[in-house]
């Protein structure tokens, strides 16, 4: 007597399922770090963060100077440049938000 097929096509269903979001995970992943993998276990070079201490609430939520610094010469936070010359535009994209003061 065999194990009818029928009862093997819920694991199926959920064994493929679980495939197809992780490979999909890892495909917005990619494409949100300009075609890279994603970043991990990132060096305290890149954790350089603007001022505030590392308990602050929005420490997480800050972004690194470094790879914001990336961001507004390449376009992509991961993105990288050998050129030794900045672009044009890069001195006008200021890295520094500064608030409008009201007089």
């Amino acid at each position: 007597m065999g194990i009818p097929f029928e009862t093997f096509i819920p694991y199926a269903l959920m064994f493929g399922l679980t495939v197809f979001t992780g490979v999909s995970m890892t495909g917005i992943k990619t494409m949100q770090s300009g075609g890279k993998w994603p970043r991990y276990n990132i060096d305290r070079w890149d954790q350089q963060s603007k001022p505030g201490s590392v308990n602050d609430v929005n420490y997480q939520l800050m972004r690194s100077v470094v790879m914001d610094r990336d961001r507004r010469l390449t376009g992509y936070l991961r993105g990288q440049s050998d050129k030794p010359e900045a672009p044009d535009g890069f001195e006008l994209s200021n890295g520094w938000k500064v608030e409008d003061r009201i007089f």
